[in-house]
């Protein structure tokens, strides 16, 4: 991609003279090395010298080879390592007084006086100790001659930045932490095995996930999964709720269905504080229902494997953005953290956040459970409130009755996470009242009359699984508008939920525009983005973007391996997308691309001779293979075979070229936790707002029929843009 001028984003910025420390403390994260590789790569871009200290604060303590000054090639191949490849150790001697005075002395020997900290909470508290500490550390170690009074003075004030890495999203401020994506992953990986072996054997499957005090991965995972019971610790179970979990298996076993998934957070508590075990749930289901009931406890494999695209991107983005913090700081900037809001990276104060995860348990302690959640974050809220709409099936005599029919479709091409979305717009529309109807094959299906209403039971187990099952065409609703305005009448649809990319925004401007002569048509019409494009205008991301970007990783972590031992290669890998870049700048990101070529950043022969340069003098250091990627449609003359040809013929000599067009792959698979999650929420904020919208706007005509004077057209729901 032609290289922008990056410099004049950082103009006032200068690292030159200064030191950078960075450390990860604490349990491991997927995600900590890329949040270590972005701290290096961005303190060395703006001139300042960077250094690792190896196993956390012990490290540090310790001093010696443990902190050692790293360089640009320090951190490659990092990105889609687990854990953390730095080290990590609980630290008693920091703790103590003498152990401070040691950190101290081994960082002004380095001229050390920014540190940068990716932890938990106890690790990023201590890291504040440190520094309020830093004044009085420096004054006892020019008494014991240690210093002198002029390196006191020039390393007068320590600069502290803090990322939280932990699988927990324990930490209060931030949406998501790094590890926490990845983490669910894993769970998701092993529910939707078991959830194939326990339908061949009606089995209900008791699944323990890690978390400590916090319930977030349990929720999530159950929301994710459609999991028929969880239990939380932020949100303990009414009195009797052994009597009421029982019945709801019982009545979904009656229904034929083959599984029940329980998930219990190993935190877990009931109103009296006491602990809820997976052993206990699995006795209970047995003694009172019979069933067939096995205990999973997942334990450490959630901590383990590759890093998720989402915590790569989010760990690179903290990453930039905590030097960023270190340059801008001053002796009175108070210690910063570096979160997750909405989808920006925002700089909170530290021990306030830490101030507000320590209320999270005062409050569970003492049994204010409804404010435990609110401390938790509109994030946690949202999940929660989510789920026990979709979950928990009230009575028919305690639905409201709306004589709503609202129908719901997809539209474009398949992307992961539509079945999740159809799934949360039925159920909350029978919730709310509503007759659901889905509509087979979008538009093309819809003038047909490939229409039929929908059960709470129907979408059962849709969450889970990709592409679409209603079916999708890109058929657009013009040349037969007047045949769809009749199956509109037929069945007196109300109000229509599209889901797609682009070409269901394209349908619903359509319909809009027929509004004028099709009275059918003047009624709510709202849109989900849906596309692995993420081209969809008005919304930051969009259904399937997130699975597609996994697949793009992983396929680029495994043949980057495949270079392992075939020295000085290059890979050039078409991704689709489009005319949108996204997938292949966002994944060249993710995978550590050395050039990404978009459609939205124009480039020519002398860019990719520059890149070509770039990566000759790249294979003589210890790096020796390269990867670019290429948006399908970024240029008509510069395609992936001429890319290709290109770097084959200049690089002839120094390294050889392999490409690979990923295709349609990027569209298959099971949808990820995140498109799962960030697919239910907005549909059913989308419903919730049919519903408002039907409600504000029909009126009584004359007593006959019910008429819809007003409407808005709505592309897409911005209520949780980062989608967890």
């Amino acid at each position: 991609m032609a290289q922008p001028d990056n410099k004049k984003f950082f103009e006032n910025l200068t690292g030159a003279g200064k030191a950078i420390a960075v450390l990860t403390s604490g349990g491991d994260a997927q995600g900590m090395n890329a949040a270590v590789r972005a701290v290096v790569r961005m303190g060395i871009y703006v001139g300042a010298k960077v250094y690792f200290v190896h196993e956390g604060y012990q490290g540090m303590v310790d001093g010696g080879d443990n902190i050692k000054e790293a360089k640009w090639e320090s951190v490659s191949s990092m990105l889609q390592v687990g854990g953390t490849v730095i080290g990590s150790a609980r630290c008693k001697d920091f703790r103590t007084h003498e152990g401070r005075l040691k950190a101290a002395h081994n960082l002004v020997k380095r001229g050390i006086t920014n540190l940068c900290v990716i932890g938990g909470d106890g690790s990023l508290t201590g890291a504040n100790l440190f520094r309020e500490e830093w004044s009085g550390l420096l004054a006892e170690l020019v008494q014991q001659n240690l210093i002198d009074e002029e390196a006191a003075q020039k390393y007068s004030a320590l600069h502290i930045v803090g990322m939280v890495g932990s699988i927990d999203n324990d930490f209060c401020g931030t949406d998501m932490t790094i590890g926490t994506d990845s983490a669910l992953h894993r769970i998701i990986e092993v529910v939707d095995a078991i959830m194939t072996t326990a339908q061949s054997h009606q089995r209900t499957f008791v699944l323990e996930v890690m978390g400590r005090h916090c319930g977030y991965l349990a929720l999530v995972s159950a929301l994710a999964c459609g999991a028929d019971w969880v239990l939380i610790p932020e949100m303990p179970p009414e009195d009797g709720w052994e009597e009421k979990m029982c019945q709801k298996l019982s009545a979904k076993r009656a229904g034929m269905k083959r599984l029940n998934i329980i998930i219990v957070a190993e935190g877990a508590i009931d109103r009296n504080n006491q602990p809820i075990t997976s052993e206990h749930v699995k006795n209970l289901v047995v003694q009172c229902l019979g069933f067939d009931t096995r205990v999973t406890i997942l334990g450490h494999v959630q901590r383990g494997g590759t890093p998720s695209a989402f915590d790569r991107i989010l760990a690179s983005r903290m990453g930039v953005e905590a030097v960023l913090a270190l340059l801008e700081t001053t002796a009175n900037t108070p210690a910063c953290v570096v979160s997750l809001c909405g989808n920006q990276s925002v700089r909170l104060p530290l021990m306030e956040c830490v101030q507000m995860t320590q209320q999270v348990q005062k409050a569970m302690d003492e049994k204010r459970f409804e404010e435990a959640v609110r401390l938790r974050g509109r994030s946690f809220e949202n999940n929660l409130r989510t789920y026990k709409l979709l979950a928990h099936r009230k009575p028919e005599s305690e639905l409201p009755h709306s004589n709503y029919n609202v129908a719901v479709m997809n539209v474009g091409a398949p992307a992961a996470g539509m079945n999740a979305a159809v799934r949360s717009a039925v159920r909350v529309g029978i919730s709310e009242g509503h007759k659901m109807f889905a509509v087979s094959d979008g538009f093309e299906g819809f003038y047909k009359g490939q229409i039929k209403e929908v059960k709470w039971a129907d979408v059962g187990g849709w969450t889970g699984q990709g592409g679409s099952l209603l079916g999708t065409k890109r058929t657009l609703p013009a040349k037969y508008i007047e045949k769809i305005a009749e199956q509109m009448r037929k069945y007196n649809i109300n109000a229509l939920l599209v889901i797609g990319g682009f070409e269901a925004l394209e349908c619903l401007l359509q319909l809009n525009d027929a509004r004028s002569h099709y009275e059918e048509f003047c009624i709510p019409l709202c849109m989900l983005p849906a596309t692995i494009s993420n081209n969809v205008p008005g919304t930051d991301l969009s259904i399937g973007a997130d699975t597609a970007l996994n697949a793009i990783v992983e396929t680029c972590d495994r043949i980057k391996q495949s270079a392992s031992g075939t020295k000085h290669r290059v890979f050039i890998i078409e991704t689709m997308g489009g005319y949108c870049g996204y997938l292949a700048s966002v994944g060249g990101l993710a995978a550590g691309a050395d050039a990404a070529y978009i459609y939205e950043e124009p480039f020519d022969i002398r860019d990719l001779q520059s890149n070509v340069e770039h990566l000759t003098e790249k294979m003589k250091t210890s790096i020796q293979r390269g990867l670019i990627l290429r948006n399908e449609n970024s240029n008509e003359n510069y395609t992936t075979d001429f890319i290709y040809q290109l770097y084959s013929e200049e690089g002839r000599g120094v390294f050889d070229c392999r490409k690979n067009v990923l295709g349609h792959m990027q569209q298959g698979g099971a949808p990820s936790p995140f498109d799962r999650n960030f697919g239910t929420k907005i549909a059913a904020k989308a419903m919730q707002w049919i519903t408002k919208k039907l409600n504000e706007n029909y009126r009584q005509d004359e007593g006959k029929h019910l008429n819809f004077v007003q409407s808005d057209l709505v592309t897409s729901v911005k209520d949780c843009p980062s989608g967890y």
